[in-house]
This record gives structure tokens, C-alpha cells and sequence, in this order.
């Protein structure tokens, strides 16, 4: 099976079908976290990730259980977070000795990275430990996959494509505020919010692949690229925060040096971000939407329409 909406068949079911294997997915992960966290959580977050963005994307047809669910999954990625931040931590000083290679021995980064790496071994999930963190992980899939059968989504073809017309647009309208305010403000919080929407918009394209208008397969890329550099700059972002706060792993002397190459790293990222935000999102989001629902419309009424004389 796979991760997009087959217009052939109801909405509803469609749904119910995809959330199904990316919770099962999840728990999977969650399951072989026992042996090998760092992988593992690290692919629990990104296939949680996807989930709630087609909650978002349907969100329109059942907004109390979409908002509910949503709500669960982000805690379930909350209580997981902790390791794969110190695990960007350390790609983010293996991504400096890369681009600032002449100055890697200067700044001490390869002290600075066997530094992380310890920190990232220390890195626990508090008194409980993991085991009991990833138990009631997998318990809270387990109720997810049970409340899909209270999923329900209009499957006449014209309204469930407005459904979908319409949560791709609430992510539309969402990057495009996010990239206003990250060009005239352009706080940390201003660029997280534009690389969740972006990832957002990967994950709908993905989804709609069949539905979206063409090219699609150009702009899922284009946009899958824009969120790794906004995770880099996120990332940038992080380690700087916690330098100036003098939290662990940065509660010693203030390396100078680092916080240069960063600087200069974070100057550049978001001059590439805002440059390619801006392409990707250059036409209106309304007007995408209609083109996006005009397009759902006909293939959907089609695809039952072929289904019928069969």
C-alpha cells in the first residue's frame, strides 16, 4: 500500500487506510527503540510527522476527531524528542567542520563533537527511563488505531474534494504567514513555523499526488529540499540558544569560535531558505486551492464514474 489517496476509492476509507499503516509503522519503531533508540525514534518521529499532516489535510471533513488525534500524536513525538535533539546537535558541528573545513582545528570542533557525543549517551527520558516511555508510547498508538473507526468524512466526490482543497489551503495560507513574518521578523520561532508548513506541504503532495495539479513530482522535491535546509537552520538556531543560555552541553566557557561559524552558517541558510520559500510559494494560495479542488472534482467524479459503468 502507500501513502497516497487513491481517488478511485472513498475518502473515508482511504484514510482510515493510510493513518492505519503509519500508526503500525510507528509502533514498529517505537518497538525496536528498545535496542536501537537513536534510529529508531528518529524514524517514529518522521512517520508521526506524517500522520498528522493528513490529519490536516482532512481536517476539514471531521474537525473534533482530527484535532483530537492531532493532540495525541504530538505528544506521543513530544515525549520522544529528547535523543534526536542531541543527535542534531552533533550533525550540526559535522555539517560546520564540512562547510568551515580551514577553520575546524581553530574553532575545536572535533572537541566540541566527542563532547556531544557524551552528552547524547547521558541523555535519558527522566526517572522512568525509555522502557516505560515507549510503553505507553505504543499504548496511545494502539487507541489512536482503535478511534479511526469514529472517523468520518464526507465521500460524495465534490465534498470530499473540497475537503481536501481546503486543508491543503489552511497549510498554503500557514507557509506563506510564516514566510512574511520569518522575511520581516525573522525569529527562530518565525522559521520553525514555516519549515513545519513546508513539511506539511511535502507530506500533501505526497498524499495528493494523483489529485494535485502537474508537476507535481518537481515541487515535492523542491519542497522535501527547503525542509532539510529549514531543519539545518533549526538546528543552528538550537545550538546557539543553548550556548547563550549556558545549558548542558554548552555550561562551560563560551567557544567563540563556534558561535562565528554559526553565525555565518545561520546568515547563509536564511538567505537560501527565504530565496526558496519564496519560489515555492510565489502563487496565491486561493488560487492553488481552486486549481487543486477543480482538478480533485473531476477526477474524482470520474474515477466513480468509471467505477459505476464497470
Amino acid at each position: 500500500m502507500s501513502f497516497r489517496i487513491d481517488p478511485r476509492l472513498a475518502l473515508t476509507g482511504e484514510v482510515r487506510r493510510i493513518a492505519g499503516e503509519e500508526i503500525e509503522k510507528i509502533a514498529a519503531h517505537l518497538n525496536t527503540a528498545r535496542d536501537n533508540p537513536e534510529k529508531a525514534l528518529h524514524n517514529a518521529r518522521k512517520r508521526l510527522k506524517a500522520l498528522r499532516a493528513l490529519l490536516h489535510l482532512v481536517r476539514p471533513g471531521d474537525e473534533a476527531f482530527c484535532r483530537t488525534e492531532n493532540d495525541r500524536y504530538r505528544a506521543i513525538s513530544a515525549s520522544i524528542a529528547g535523543p534526536r535533539q542531541a543527535t542534531a546537535l552533533i550533525e550540526t558541528i559535522d555539517r560546520l567542520a564540512e562547510d568551515f573545513a580551514e577553520e575546524a582545528d581553530a574553532a575545536g570542533l572535533a572537541a566540541i563533537r566527542a563532547r556531544l557525543v557524551r552528552h547524547r549517551a547521558q541523555a535519558g527520558h527522566g526517572e522512568a527511563g525509555l522502557s516505560v516511555v515507549l510503553d505507553t508510547a505504543i499504548a496511545e498508538c494502539q487507541a489512536g488505531f482503535a478511534a479511526l473507526q469514529a472517523l468520518a468524512l464526507p465521500d460524495l466526490p465534490e465534498n470530499a474534494a473540497d475537503v481536501l482543497a481546503d486543508g491543503a489551503l489552511a497549510t498554503l495560507r500557514r507557509a506563506r504567514k510564516a514566510l512574511e513574518q520569518s522575511r520581516e521578523r525573522g525569529e527562530a520561532d518565525d522559521f520553525h513555523d514555516l519549515r513545519k508548513a513546508v513539511k506539511r506541504h511535502a507530506a500533501h503532495l505526497s498524499l495528493l499526488r494523483k489529485l494535485w495539479p502537474s508537476p507535481v513530482k518537481p515541487r515535492r522535491e523542491r519542497a522535501e529540499a527547503l525542509g532539510e535546509s529549514l531543519g539545518e537552520l533549526h538546528d543552528v538556531f538550537v545550538m546557539r540558544q543553548l550556548i547563550e543560555a549556558g545549558e548542558a552541553p554548552f555550561d562551560g566557557p563560551e567557544p567563540k569560535h563556534l558561535v562565528k561559524l554559526l553565525k555565518r552558517s545561520e546568515k547563509a541558510l536564511r538567505k537560501l531558505c527565504l530565496n526558496d520559500a519564496a519560489e515555492l510559494f510565489e502563487d496565491r494560495p486561493r488560487r492553488t486551492a481552486r486549481r487543486l479542488a477543480k482538478k480533485a472534482r473531476d477526477d474524482l467524479v470520474g474515477s466513480m464514474a468509471d467505477t459505476e459503468a464497470d
